[in-house]
């Protein structure tokens, strides 16, 4: 396996890894606590979501793949409710799996590919899903400590590592 075709495969991987992870989140969530604000300045779990929706569209299906940007970036942030869970994890899932194909089958030559987004970045195309992938980790990560928060529940992402742990402690 190449380098390269490491790099995507992982890329591809950890969007999906990380979008089944706020999928499970808003599933813990009320539509109340979706789109609770604790000061003005904060954003909402469903407004993390449309902005990781519209950030994956723009960068990796418009800026990689060429399709048409339609990102209203504003609106991720502005929107106050009125879209259900049901609906945040479908446009989400749609975008992570579009965006997951696309990654999956780039040639990597096309990784040095330069590309301009938003106007103001000129990235290569491993940029480009580099920035993609910790972006929406960041986000994801926010997600999660906030389900925690409005929920008390931990979320077992790692409960796996609990048996590991209790196994390897020596007995006295």
């Amino acid at each position: 396996m190449s380098l390269e075709s490491v790099f995507l495969k992982f890329s591809a991987e950890k969007l999906q890894q990380m979008c089944g992870r706020i999928e499970t989140c808003v599933d813990k969530l009320t539509p109340d606590q979706i789109w609770t604000r604790g000061h003005e300045n904060e954003n909402a779990v469903g407004n993390l979501m449309l902005h990781l929706a519209g950030n994956v569209r723009q960068w990796i299906l418009h800026g990689v793949a060429g399709q048409p940007d339609h990102r209203a970036r504003d609106t991720e942030f502005d929107t106050r409710g009125g879209i259900p869970a049901d609906e945040l994890k479908r446009r989400l899932r749609s975008a992570v799996d579009e965006a997951a194909a696309v990654i999956r089958a780039l040639p990597g030559e096309r990784l040095v590919e330069f590309r301009n987004i938003q106007k103001h970045y000129d990235v290569t195309v491993l940029e480009a899903i580099y920035h993609v992938v910790e972006h929406f980790s960041g986000h994801a990560g926010q997600i999660i400590f906030a389900t925690k928060l409005l929920t008390g529940e931990d979320l077992g992402f790692y409960s796996y590592l609990r048996g590991a742990k209790a196994a390897a402690k020596p007995t006295p």
